[in-house]
């Protein structure tokens, strides 16, 4: 990969409890990552790979069925310590922009960095774009990323839920909130004229 400004849009799922009890101790962890890399408006790499937990490997019950996973598909996954060694090897390929939906997932991934006694490894500049876009339209309350890009009158990329696939929808909102920032900036501001009818303010005048 070139080196030069890049954007990363990242999504995980996590593990969850059942309903009924948390366990001792529990934490979410990260059992799936989806990863889009993009320089210069074109995308360079996807990563998607399941992640197998370790404090709590085995999901529940709640967890398979609401991210339609099994059990076995994290199992065969990578270790949390390579999804990190792969997150450290894109600081070498230029200036990060850590684009997400939502705060969650930078919390959690610096949770379980902590929870393992690893190095947070992403540097950069983080965006929280269900916060830019909440800005942007003026919403009283944050907005779910696939209800977001169907206000857009578009569809989600592939399956909610699936990391890779959230990754992708969230790169498209990106571009969709850019392109509509970009018009906006370019809209030339009304005359005084164009604001008040001239001709009746000095017929008032007169």
């Amino acid at each position: 990969m070139l080196k030069g400004k890049q954007l990363i849009f990242i999504d995980f799922e996590f593990s969850m409890p059942e309903r009924s009890r948390t366990p001792k101790h529990f934490y979410p962890e990260i059992i799936e990552a989806g990863i889009v890399v993009v320089q210069n408006n074109e995308v360079m790499e996807k990563f998607s790979s399941y992640v197998k937990p370790t404090a709590f490997p085995k999901l529940t019950t709640r967890c398979k069925k609401f991210l339609s996973i099994k059990q076995e598909q994290v199992d065969q996954g990578i270790s949390f310590t390579n999804l990190i060694q792969y997150f450290a090897e894109m600081n070498q390929h230029g200036k990060n922009k850590v684009v997400t939906w939502g705060n969650m997932d930078m919390k959690v991934l610096r949770d379980n960095c902590k929870k393992q006694g690893i190095e947070f490894p992403l540097v950069g500049e983080f965006i929280d774009l269900s916060m830019e876009y909440k800005k942007f339209f003026g919403d009283q309350n944050q907005t779910g990323l696939w209800k977001a890009v169907q206000e857009y009158g578009r569809d989600g990329v592939g399956n909610h839920h699936k990391a890779l696939d959230d990754a992708l929808t969230t790169y498209h909102i990106y571009k969709l909130v850019e392109k509509d920032k970009k018009y906006l900036e370019k809209a030339t501001p009304p005359t005084i004229g164009e604001r008040i009818d001239l001709s009746k303010l000095f017929n008032q005048l007169a």
